[in-house]
């Protein structure tokens, strides 16, 4: 859990959450998106994958990023608890 709330803590990594919770994206597509170094980004998406925020799948040359929701839903169920 502490992996999670680390890769939460960030704008950043926050902002590519949003970018992808719209559609799928290349590390160069989301680079795009910022004004930083591509290899900035790629450390927040290690971070994200570290977290099980994110999962990456290798098609052809490209490393395309997804969402994973899953562990969002753990997130809130467990905010939720707390709130009981």
């Amino acid at each position: 859990m502490d992996s999670l709330f680390k890769a939460m803590n960030d704008p950043t990594r926050r902002e590519i959450l949003t970018l992808l919770k719209r559609k799928d994206l290349t590390a160069g597509e989301i680079a795009d998106a910022f004004n930083i170094s591509k290899p900035s980004i790629s450390h927040h998406l290690e971070i994200l994958k570290n977290a099980d925020l994110v999962t990456s799948e290798k098609k052809g040359q490209f490393v395309v990023y997804s969402i994973n929701t899953t562990i969002l839903d753990d997130l809130l169920s467990f905010i939720l608890k707390l709130k009981k």
